[in-house]
């Protein structure tokens, strides 16, 4: 038998001999309740349409009295209770490959972009199996951002996750920019999620730009597509990071919003009947932000997905439940605040309500001290602010605060920064040296 009739015997036998089908019964505008398939939970189907070409996929989301509850990934039109429902017998995956690269896809992997179809070389699961803790290497690599007050007080690692706390119109998406564009990293995954289309083209043209886009990947859900393809779109990009860490690259995994997400899948608990809890969030949103965060890190026997994560601070409350619950999580936060955007301190990065939980590890001795000596002058300054603005301070009282108020123009002008301006990690700590010791920056 030649390999070719081998082949072909193998896949007819692999091939399913029967169609598993069920229909609908009701239809609540999100999901649809069917009498069968037999399906597995997270499996996709295809609902059939009045006209043929009219399918539209939905996924399995969970079970109620012995029906199926599925939710539809596009918008439905053509369907009835005369629809029938097949399942594909596979769960959800997303082709991936280093034909990405410089591409922007949805959810499932389709182009957005017009460039045509993309070449894969594998296909992987959204929704993969914890890490290991023992696969996991240490984090003690420096990673240089190129932002002098990311670098100099908040210094990240390769493999760290950090979130940047914003609320809205605070300089959240400008940041992540200057990141993607500066990061120190082999492959960029970006995975905007629930923007309004018209900010997806703006990002890739402005803040990106055609150099980022070279080395990125763009995985997009805008905000009108269904709660599912932003949730798919979150677990998309992740699954994309991991096929290029398991070839050993560094990765640089950027996803804004984490808050989008947490509302998409509280929309999905909510339609499927899971109880509220605070401010209307379902546990399964509790239950998945973990499970997504910990697939980012530094693996011992492949490369090492360094995590930037924008929560979108509802109400500028940053001990709203989503906030709270993701601070909890990650390995640092970058606080960024409307009151030094309104003065014109950009990146608006309040470095003394942020931290970086591992600067201590990954950052030498004399880096650490340095940026705490900075620290304590600055928090003096703000301790007394008031007092200062008011002109009530006395020099020669307090020579901390004397001190304090002569080196604050020089540390303010160093965490300044423009969005197209860069500066390498050693540069910015010896700006820091001559800010700290009355040099200027």
């Amino acid at each position: 038998m030649n390999p070719l009739t081998a082949r072909l015997r193998e896949e007819i036998q692999a091939a399913p001999m029967s169609r598993r089908l069920g229909r609908i019964v009701s239809f609540n505008g999100l999901v649809i309740e069917a009498e069968g398939p037999d399906a597995r939970l997270g499996e996709l189907c295809e609902i059939e349409g009045a006209a043929a070409d009219a399918a539209v996929l939905a996924e399995v989301v969970g079970f109620r009295d012995e029906r199926v509850l599925l939710m539809p990934y596009g918008h439905v039109g053509a369907i009835s209770t005369e629809s029938r429902i097949r399942a594909s017998g596979r769960p959800v995956a997303i082709a991936v490959g280093d034909g990405l690269l410089g591409r922007v896809v949805d959810a499932l992997g389709q182009p957005l972009d017009g460039l045509g179809p993309i070449a894969s070389a594998a296909n992987y699961p959204l929704y993969r199996e914890p890490i290991n803790p023992l696969r996991r290497a240490p984090i003690d690599q420096v990673l240089d951002t190129g932002v002098r007050a990311i670098d100099t007080l908040l210094t990240l690692g390769a493999g760290q996750r950090m979130g940047v706390f914003a609320g809205s119109g605070v300089g959240k998406s400008t940041l992540l920019g200057m990141l993607a564009r500066q990061v120190r990293a082999d492959v960029t995954v970006l995975g905007l999620i629930g923007e309004r289309g018209r900010e997806v083209g703006e990002f890739l043209r402005h803040s990106l730009g055609e150099e980022g886009l070279r080395r990125a990947v763009v995985v997009a859900a805008t905000s009108d597509e269904s709660a599912l393809m932003r949730v798919h779109a979150t677990h998309a990009a992740h699954a994309v990071a991991e096929y290029f860490r398991d070839r050993g690259k560094s990765v640089l995994l950027i996803v804004d919003s984490m808050t989008r997400f947490a509302m998409a899948q509280r929309e999905i608990g909510l339609a499927i009947g899971e109880p509220p809890t605070f401010r209307g969030y379902t546990p399964s949103v509790f239950s998945q932000l973990p499970r997504l965060l910990e697939r980012c890190g530094r693996l011992r026997d492949s490369g090492a997905i360094t995590g930037i994560y924008s929560v979108l601070v509802e109400g500028d409350d940053m001990n709203e439940p989503i906030t709270d619950h993701m601070r909890a999580i990650l390995d640092g936060h970058i606080v960024l605040t409307r009151e030094l955007a309104a003065r014109g301190h950009h990146p608006a990065i309040d470095v003394l309500h942020s931290v970086s939980r591992l600067m201590s590890q990954i950052a030498g001795a004399d880096d650490n001290a340095l940026a705490a000596e900075a620290r304590r002058h600055l928090a003096a300054y703000e301790a007394s602010r008031d007092l200062i603005e008011l002109g009530a301070h006395q020099r020669g009282g307090n020579p901390a605060l004397d001190r304090a108020i002569d080196l604050k123009p020089a540390l303010d002008k160093l965490l300044r920064q423009a969005p197209e301006e860069t500066c390498a990690r050693a540069e910015a700590l010896r700006r820091l040296g001559a800010a700290v010791h009355g040099r200027g920056a």
